[in-house]
């Protein structure tokens, strides 16, 4: 514990690259220790990856999306351009050698180890959602109305035995559902199509994505942290300090933490930490749902989106896009998402329609790097969660302030070590 008393005997500053609700998260938390954090983003805009996602906690979502025979399907979903998993004909070449460690972790070797992981990551992030909550005054952000899950057909609900048996063994909590009534309970006006569900009561929604940042960002700006529009170009070190060199001069710290979502493979790249980082991109549109109650977040399983409630308005969005960061957006994506939602919904009359999409940042294993750099332990990770970034966030804070304090992990640290992907790795 030496360096923990070393850290706490004077105040060390920390940059945190990465201003949306895990790099927030993080410098909460950092500051909570009594580290002096600043946060630097390249522009307000970025955090919209966070402020526009489908505001779920979805502590249940622990099966990586590289499952066992999905190789199989993802021809079929690939050649699809509006189908729930697609690759840009443009990105095909450059993304390959992802897809070639996303189809490795789908092997029956690799895969029950990841999923442990992921769970006990969820399971972690559980209890540091309630912590958060609870000292950031976030509880009344909070929608507790629990997730169904719909299935189209009575084959696909029993295809998804799987999930659900995943779900037991590590704890989650939910009811099958084999009839229009039993869903109609929890959720009326869905289409009479579906007769087939899952609920888990345990899920966690908050209001609004917006306004649960903002009020971490408030937290954070009242504990003494400051945020500034800096564009970080790349790290460098001395014996003792950290730079981070961006476009308007340097600046200098004892740590720096790398939360900059998508960008942030580059920045990792100037340490010497090549890590498979990729982006999914996210497509939505949030819209006035008319007289339509939606009760409880609603999940299609079989078409790959999601439909909630942000503020008084409803969010319709999902399915995965592999482009990179350059491509202009397909909102024709987001149109369809919008037609089937209205199929499966009849009543909805959807008013002032506004589209959006948003980056993912993506690992191949479907699990974030979290931890300090391979080559220089004063730069820790904290990005790649994919969708999961919201769920994930509070967890992920407490992780990177052990990792900083050099405190042990209360979950294994090697299956988010960004060491995993080196050339002597298997994955």
């Amino acid at each position: 514990m030496r360096l923990l008393a070393d850290l706490m005997s004077s105040k060390q500053n920390i940059i945190v690259i990465g201003s949306g609700v895990i790099g927030i998260s993080v410098g909460i938390a950092l500051q909570e220790v009594g580290f002096q954090v600043r946060i630097i983003d390249e522009q307000e805009a970025s955090q919209k990856a966070s402020e526009g996602n489908a505001g779920a906690f979805a502590f249940a979502d622990i099966v990586p999306l590289a499952t066992p025979g999905i190789i199989r399907a993802a021809p079929r979903w690939l050649l699809d351009p509006l189908g729930p998993l697609s690759i840009r004909l443009s990105y095909a070449f450059s993304i390959a050698p992802w897809l070639m460690k996303f189809w490795r972790a789908s092997w029956s070797d690799k895969f029950p180890a990841l999923m442990e992981a992921q769970a006990e990551l969820m399971a972690l992030s559980r209890s540091a959602l309630e912590r958060q909550a609870a000292l950031h005054r976030g509880e009344a952000l909070l929608r507790r109305e629990g997730q169904l899950r719909l299935y189209d057909t009575e084959s696909n609900f029993l295809e998804s035995a799987s999930y659900w048996s995943a779900c037991k063994e590590f704890g989650i909590g939910y009811t099958l559902l084999t009839s229009r009534h039993e869903i109609n309970e929890i959720q009326p006006g869905l289409h009479n199509r579906f007769e087939h569900a899952g609920y888990t009561p345990d899920w966690v929604n908050v209001c609004d994505p917006k306004l649960w940042l903002r009020n971490l960002n408030d937290r954070f700006l009242s504990g003494g942290g400051f945020v500034e529009q800096r564009r970080a170009r790349s790290l460098s070190f001395s014996s003792n300090k950290v730079t981070v060199q961006c476009d308007d001069g340097d600046l200098y710290c004892d740590f720096v933490v790398v939360a900059a979502g998508a960008w942030s493979k580059s920045l990792a790249q100037t340490v010497g930490d090549y890590i498979p980082l990729e982006t999914e991109r996210g497509y939505n549109t949030t819209f006035d749902p008319g007289e339509f109650d939606l009760r409880t977040h609603l999940t299609f399983a079989d078409h790959g989106f999601v439909v909630s409630r942000v503020g008084k308005s409803m969010r319709v969005g999902g399915a995965v896009e592999l482009g990179g960061l350059e491509a202009p957006p397909n909102f024709e994506r987001s149109r369809i998402l919008l037609s089937k939602a209205k199929q499966f919904l009849p009543s909805i009359d959807p008013i002032g329609c506004e589209e959006w999409m948003g980056f993912r940042p993506s690992m191949p294993d479907s699990l974030p790097v979290i931890g300090a750099s391979r080559k220089q332990p004063k730069v820790v990770y904290a990005f790649g969660h994919g969708h999961l970034g919201l769920t994930q966030s509070a967890a992920t804070a407490e992780l990177v302030r052990d990792t900083i304090l050099g405190k042990p992990w209360p979950i294994s640290s090697a299956p988010f070590s960004a060491a995993r992907f080196t050339r002597l790795s298997s994955i």
